[in-house]
């Protein structure tokens, strides 16, 4: 079994300790939505450390006078947040794996003068051999 921070592991008793709160205040957020544990299959709730985090985050945004549809608002928000952040993330890895793949991308390498060449990918620049003598002007 994986455990991570969203997996259930806290009955309502313990999850309210961990939170500061009374366990009455964790049923009412549940019914309101606000934080929805899972359910086993006696529809007892377990709470996830995910869950607590939210709960903590709930009484902060409580203590500084934010309204409970407020503080609906604003978890709502921050789970579309997350979830965009995260398709973002797929995206740009999307690209990054079709930028490699394309055929035809480009590549740049520098050119015999120093100037900056495009290439097709897989092709390299012809090398010069040619040996230069370099001698000193005479300055009679």
């Amino acid at each position: 079994m994986r455990v991570d921070e969203k997996s259930p592991l806290f009955v309502i008793s313990v999850a309210a300790e961990l939170a500061g709160m009374h366990p009455q205040t964790l049923r009412q957020y549940d019914r309101l939505g606000l934080v929805s544990p899972t359910r086993t299959a006696g529809k007892s709730r377990r709470y996830s450390m995910r869950d607590v985090a939210q709960l903590r985050e709930i009484a902060q945004l409580s203590s500084e006078g934010v309204s409970l549809e407020g503080i609906r608002r604003v978890l709502e928000l921050e789970d579309e947040v997350s979830t965009l952040r995260a398709r973002v993330r797929e995206l740009e890895s999307a690209l990054a794996d079709e930028m490699l793949n394309r055929p035809g991308r480009r590549v740049f390498a520098a050119g015999p003068a120093g100037d900056v060449v495009s290439l097709r990918a897989g092709t390299r620049l012809r090398r010069e051999n040619a040996v230069v003598v370099w001698r000193p002007l005479d300055r009679d």
